[in-house]
């Protein structure tokens, strides 16, 4: 056999692939749609390493089996390339932005090329392109048109190293910024503002009709929206004229509650120490909470807190009177910032011990009961004393609280309302006019896009300003209202805009005219196929909400946009770490391809575990692949005119198991099948010329170039990727052989390969035949089980 060369082969077909337009969709066409899609990248001045490409191959394998099963595919690529980590990466290589971006797509295309992929490349698109961002302006403007984009001015998360705002999906669970690591603090600035709390609660009901969805990614769904039903109470203040109110997601347990806890950035905290003794050492603890992190505050932390030397009336206990801290476990963002507490938290127990406050208890003998668990029979609680805890009686006494004034209904979320600024220059222009006689004035649709200027400093100028605002001759505008003095917003749109609706123009790339055209979008959407891994959970939180939007305004035709997802483990270095700079183990898929061949990569990366697992590379594992596809070929000097019938069932096995775990995401499996299949032949050292076209077949989604190279060597026409995928037959996939265990006294001793079916006797002859069995069987059983087709064991 001639030496295996992947580069000539592998350079040989793309050229041909790409001159014959193989991958391009037919708009078309009257086959049923799939439509297969990867969370597209934003390209990193570092280009891809060899975890990267993991989805992309298996988009790229699932949607060439679709397409020889009989469907129209639509499976293309784009860029996600506005942001901070283009604008970073420019600022640190001394670039403009544009150039950076240009560059790096151009590597990463390059890249992507030598692997084999199938993209329809005509349908491309790129966030930073006008033609493109057009559409993410106009969508902000219909939210705005609908209320539900706005402006704010209120402390934000704010990264001094990025010297931006950030929302709140952009900071670390330990307060850091998602980019850079540096600690995120609080700053009041203005900023826009999308309601996305509006669709919290349509987010986490239609989680359930989302059938092909991970678990795991749902439930992260359902936590990071973070709904809560409970009550809000409000306190009068001793000797005050105002209240506070305070939110309780477990109000069967509020007669229990003797203090209330404010966080430190409630805003009634300075108002409620005003003038008194405590005021400074208040305002002291207020000021050194400010610059803590979230985590540092409420995570494994000591609990914290100052006594502001206030009361509030309880409204439960008549009379009853309960002190006011302010306490670092207090978060604004949660409900309404101020709780009350009682000795049925460990927290809040924790708290009361260490500074001396009085406690109650409402269910038990005085030990601590858990309130979380909602559980017990209730004393000392009113009209409710004697009452055991259960969802009617807590609707109950719901009932009961708002009929009587105590309190009223109330939801409260995790999500909080998507900080939509950034005071960046990389990112689209929020499409808005600012006018002192009109106020805010939207940018006319005819005007769209608003075009990002040409400058040649866009550093972040850490003022809370864009550097936009010092470009006079691009601020300095008309207002569209009145025609008067006006200024363009400055702000520049979060990196997540344009990934938020991404997914539709691919259905309609080159329409100057509208964002999709319907009839389009219906034929194509929703996405049928959605695979990827980072920033997952919060990716969906934001597409989800604008889709959602996207309905209401007649726009799109589906709830949801994507009715199955895949994710995504990662890939390791060899040394169990991720693969980094920092460490020096990325490795260069390019020098993989070179050294072994695209082929070989593509095989291993979906042999090398479960696909949604997270696993280490292994340089042994690589060779393997290599080793495999070499088997493959030595096979051609194998092949006879008729049909092996040795390998007719393994072979119909072979078709339904690599279909099925295809079809499955079990990537790994369906190469395990093939391999299974491969050994079987060099067994028999010789196979048809139909069964090793249906050989080829199956592999040539895994391994697209050297199948198409042995395609055309064994005589077939152009292109083994447009053939039909074949089907099994269930009569010849079940094989007339079984394997059955032997065992003596339940214990195995090794199997016997029979014929199917045999009755007891005739399966204790042929063992007592066997030169290797018949010496465990060498006595009068005193009993025989025998399960036909799976086990006989003989009892002493």
């Amino acid at each position: 056999m001639e030496p295996y060369d992947h580069k000539a082969i592998e350079s040989k077909w793309q050229k041909r692939w790409a001159e014959a337009s193989l991958y391009k969709t037919n708009a078309s066409t009257d086959k049923p749609k799939q439509y297969i899609l990867d969370m597209f990248p934003y390209p990193s001045g570092e280009g891809l390493h060899v975890g990267h490409p993991k989805g992309y191959i298996a988009t790229d394998i699932y949607s060439r089996y679709k397409k020889m099963n009989g469907f129209e595919v639509l499976h293309p690529m784009g860029w996600d390339a506005f942001g901070l980590p283009a604008e970073n990466f420019a600022i640190k290589h001394k670039v403009h932005p544009r150039v950076a971006v240009e560059k790096n797509i151009a590597n990463f295309k390059n890249q992507l090329a030598l692997l084999g992929f199938n993209y329809d490349w005509t349908r491309e698109i790129n966030t930073t392109d006008p033609a493109f961002y057009k559409w993410t302006q106009w969508i902000f403007l219909k939210l705005f048109e609908k209320g539900l984009a706005h402006q704010s001015f209120e402390p934000i998360n704010w990264c001094p190293s990025c010297q931006t705002g950030l929302a709140n999906e952009d900071v670390n669970a330990d307060g850091t910024c998602e980019r850079c690591d540096s600690t995120v603090t609080k700053k009041p600035m203005r900023q826009w503002v999308l309601k996305i709390t509006e669709y919290a609660d349509r987010m986490l009901q239609d989680l359930d009709s989302l059938t092909e969805w991970p678990e795991h990614i749902k439930e992260a769904q359902r936590n990071w929206i973070g709904k809560k039903e409970g009550i809000i109470v409000s306190h009068p203040v001793v000797d005050q004229d105002f209240a506070i109110e305070t939110f309780s997601a477990y109000p069967a347990w509020m007669y229990a509650d003797t203090y209330v806890v404010l966080a430190p950035e409630h805003p009634l905290v300075p108002k409620l120490v005003q003038g008194l003794e405590t005021e400074q050492e208040v305002l002291q603890f207020v000021s050194l909470m400010a610059s803590k992190t979230m985590l540092e505050r409420t995570e494994g932390k000591e609990k914290l807190g100052v006594f502001t030397g206030c009361y509030v009336e309880d409204p439960y206990r008549e009379g009853a009177r309960m002190p006011v801290w302010v306490a670092n476990f207090a978060l604004m963002n949660f409900g309404t910032g101020a709780i009350r507490c009682s000795g049925h938290d460990e927290r809040d127990v924790a708290f009361a011990e260490k500074y001396n406050i009085p406690l109650r208890t409402v269910v038990g003998d005085g030990t601590f009961v858990n309130a979380h668990l909602n559980e017990g029979t209730l004393k000392d609680s009113g009209p409710f004393t004697g009452k055991t805890i259960s969802p009617t009686l807590i609707a109950e006494m719901v009932e009961w609280m708002v009929k009587m004034g105590i309190a009223k209904r109330k939801t409260s979320y995790k999500i909080q309302d998507w900080v939509f600024s950034r005071q960046r220059y990389w990112g689209e222009p929020i499409p808005v006019i600012h006018c002192k006689k009109c106020g805010v004035v939207p940018v006319p649709e005819k005007d769209l896009p608003v075009l990002l200027p040409d400058v040649d400093h866009y550093e972040p100028t850490g003022t809370g300003e864009s550097p936009l605002a010092a470009i006079e001759s691009w601020v300095n505008v008309p207002c569209p209202s009145c025609g008067g003095d006006a200024k363009r917003e400055t702000n520049t749109m979060p990196q997540w805009a344009g990934s938020s609706w991404y997914w539709l123009r691919f259905m309609d790339p080159h329409n100057a005219s509208e964002l999709v055209n319907q009839n389009i979008e219906k034929k194509w959407g929703p996405v049928d196929v959605y695979v990827g891994g980072d920033h997952a959970v919060r990716h969906l939180i934001y597409a989800r909400f604008w889709h959602k939007f996207l309905y209401d305004i007649n726009l799109v035709s589906t709830l949801e946009p994507f009715t199955r997802l895949e994710f995504l483990g990662f890939v390791l270095a060899e040394d169990g770490r991720k693969m980094s700079k920092r460490w020096g183990n990325i490795i260069n898929p390019d020098d993989i391809v070179h050294s072994v061949g695209a082929d070989s990569m593509r095989v291993y990366e979906m042999f090398m575990g479960p696909f949604e697992n997270t696993v280490p590379w292994s340089t042994n594992g690589l060779v393997g692949s290599r080793r495999f596809i070499e088997r493959v070929l030595r096979l051609r000097d194998s092949v006879r005119s008729e049909d092996v019938a040795a390998l007719e069932t393994i072979l119909h096995q072979t078709v339904q198991k690599v279909s099925e775990d295809i079809e499955k995401f079990k990537f790994n499996t369906a190469v395990s099948a093939l391999m299974i299949f491969v050994n079987e032949v060099e067994k028999q050292k010789t196979i048809g010329k139909k069964q090793y076209d249906t050989l080829l077949i199956l592999i040539a989604p895994f391994a697209p170039h050297v199948t198409e190279e042995l395609w055309e060597r064994i005589g077939n026409h152009f292109s083994i990727h447009q053939e039909m995928w074949p089907i099994f037959d269930p009569a010849k996939a079940t094989s007339d052989k079984v394997e059955i265990a032997v065992q003596v006294g339940g214990k195995t001793k090794g199997s016997i390969r029979i014929s199917r079916d045999l009755e007891e006797g005739e399966v204790f002859i042929r063992i007592k035949n066997d030169q290797k069995l018949s010496k465990y069987v060498d006595f009068k059983p005193k009993k025989v089980i025998y399960v036909k087709n799976k086990i006989i064991n003989f009892i002493p």
